[in-house]
């Protein structure tokens, strides 16, 4: 059958057509083949991910102290990398994240790095994991993220540390703050919080009553006795220590669930 120029060009189109998207298709399939890795500023379910400098993430873990007896968490964790530096430092440590592509690279960083024993990633929502086994939580949030998280922070165990790069929950003030050495670009700050008892309430010390207003680790309230009411004043709270101030006198004492123990005093909480 003769084929006239016309067809013959149209078949040549086709053909080049065919080998083109054949070439594409192989090269996407080999793309697809790459391991995943991340880009700074990704989006992701609750934040955009911007990494912390590896600087930051050893800073952190020494001010919050991390020992091989520390359970570490980190909520949103990324690429692994506050997990896996602590469970270098002998920590068990356990990240939370959403991505799942993020979950397995971490899971093969911590592979490669011989702590998978101790590392653990989780895929999961960070605001419906149980923190409540963590001596320390290790952070990079923003602070809407931190603000819906405070009550599961609040309700650690007294002492627990959290730490946290550049950002805090909305009026929750640092026990200690500063910033990292090093090449650490804009994101060099730390901040510690030590989890406080929560000693709010009504409480009956050897001789009259004892009313504790709680924020956070700051104390304010009234001291009554006889009927006269005296102001509380530089109250605080580090983890289990408390200290506070009645009429010039100094209080300084550890708590213990229901009661609190100083140096010739004590209280018990009334119900």
């Amino acid at each position: 059958m003769a084929i006239s120029p016309q067809t013959s060009a149209f078949k040549s189109q086709i053909l080049l057509a065919l080998c083109v998207a054949l070439l594409t298709g192989t090269a996407f399939a080999a793309d697809t083949d790459k391991p995943f890795e991340p880009v700074v500023g990704q989006p992701g379910r609750d934040v955009v991910w911007v990494p912390t400098p590896a600087v930051l993430v050893e800073k952190m873990l020494d001010v919050a102290k991390v020992t091989p007896q520390d359970f570490v968490m980190d909520l949103g964790s990324g690429d692994g990398r506050n997990i896996i530096a602590a469970a270098k430092r002998g920590a068990r440590a356990v990240g939370v994240e959403y991505n799942p592509d993020m979950v397995e690279l971490s899971r093969r960083t911590a592979e490669k790095e011989g702590v998978a024993d101790k590392a653990q990633f989780v895929q999961g929502d960070m605001y419906a994991a149980d923190i409540s086994l963590a001596t320390v939580m290790a952070l990079f949030l923003l602070p809407e993220n931190m603000n819906k998280l405070v009550d599961k922070f609040l309700a650690l165990k007294p002492g627990s540390r959290i730490v946290a790069n550049h950002f805090a929950a909305a009026g929750w003030e640092p026990d200690e703050t500063g910033r990292a050495d090093g090449d650490c670009g804009s994101w060099c700050t730390w901040l510690l919080f030590i989890v406080p008892a929560n000693v709010a309430g009504r409480w009956q010390l050897q001789k009259g009553e004892l009313e504790f207003e709680q924020k956070f680790q700051m104390l304010t309230g009234s001291f009554k006795l006889d009927g006269v009411s005296t102001a509380v004043e530089n109250g605080r709270l580090l983890g289990e220590q408390i200290s506070f101030t009645i009429g010039g006198k100094e209080y300084n004492g550890k708590v213990s669930a229901d009661n609190m123990v100083g140096s010739g005093w004590n209280a018990a909480r009334l119900r």
